[in-house]
């Protein structure tokens, strides 16, 4: 199993921090990440100001910089809302910077300002995504790319530039609903799923629907990878982490952070997350590496990030 970390970029409301600070602290994770022997590193994309990085390319491309072996991944690409063309061509960038390890992992968006921001009609998410998906592969796959659809210009062998090193890696993020599965696995394409919430029991129903839906499509085995992110935090002891966490859990998942659309959890709900079974990756160092080794045992993870 692989191993990584990501940051989804946020800033802590009421601490020192600014988006400059905080990128700062992004591309220092990303080197002592590498430094410490992890498989790849995450950077979420955002566009508010809750957040420091609207552009995972741009900052990955200075960890690229300072890194040789490390996978750089995005935690996700809001595809919904962007050109498929320019994302592509900037990933396809970084492939170059980084001599090869560049990778996307594309989502939907769990945020509603994006679609405002890029003028996209958000009761149309599905289809956007849908549709912005299959030309990202298609750029991928087909040199030169002929396509058309009904949110974008079409292409008429058009070529796409730069070129990269081999088939650039296109994940699909998954936040838990069970069509989003049946799609990754109809396409081949690998599942990263957000284990958030529930359980590894509810993860587990997720993946077989997804390794389900992938070889009745035809797809082998070894193309149906599976990577699990998670909120993660290790303490001396298992106590001890989730004393500490949980102020920033709570603040976290707040309706005060989240623009009226979060919750208060309470601290009996996160200790329930991070028992043995539960989605949530805090506590002691062998509480913590025990839940990892349980999505190797039990659902053949090809990854984890924290």
């Amino acid at each position: 199993m692989e191993l990584g970390a990501f940051s989804l970029s946020d800033i802590f409301p009421d601490s020192p921090d600014t988006a400059a600070s905080r990128i700062d602290d992004i591309v220092e994770y990303g080197i002592l990440a590498e430094r410490h022997g992890l498989d790849a590193y995450g950077i979420g994309e955002h566009h508010t100001r809750q957040f420091a990085v609207s552009s995972p390319a741009v900052v990955h491309a200075a960890i690229a910089r300072a890194t040789q072996r490390i996978t750089l991944t995005t935690t996700a690409s809001v595809l919904s809302v962007l050109d498929p063309v320019r994302v592509y061509q900037d990933f396809a960038t970084l492939d170059q910077v980084s001599h090869g390890r560049a990778e996307i992992i594309a989502g939907r968006s769990a945020f509603a300002e994006p679609f405002a921001l890029f003028g996209e009609d958000i009761s149309q998410l599905d289809d956007l995504f849908a549709e912005k998906l299959d030309l990202l592969l298609r750029l991928r796959e087909q040199k030169p790319v002929t396509w058309e659809g009904r949110f974008r210009p079409a292409l008429h062998e058009a070529e796409v530039n730069p070129p990269t090193h081999g088939d650039l890696p296109v994940w699909v993020a998954v936040g838990g609903t069970p069509s989003s599965a049946l799609r990754a696995g109809r396409l081949g394409v690998p599942m990263a799923l957000g284990l958030i919430g529930g359980s590894i029991d509810h993860a587990k129903r997720l993946i077989d629907l997804y390794r389900s839906a992938g070889r009745e499509a035809g797809h082998p085995d070894e193309q149906l990878k599976v990577g699990i992110t998670s909120h993660f935090y290790v303490g001396e002891t298992q106590e001890q982490a989730l004393e500490e966490l949980y102020p920033y859990y709570h603040r976290y998942l707040s309706p005060e952070t989240n623009g009226g659309r979060g919750w208060d959890v309470e601290r009996a709900q996160m200790d329930a997350m991070a028992d043995r079974r539960g989605a949530l990756m805090v506590g002691g160092p062998r509480e913590v590496a025990a839940k990892i080794l349980d999505l190797g045992s039990e659902l053949g993870v090809d990854r984890f990030l924290g």
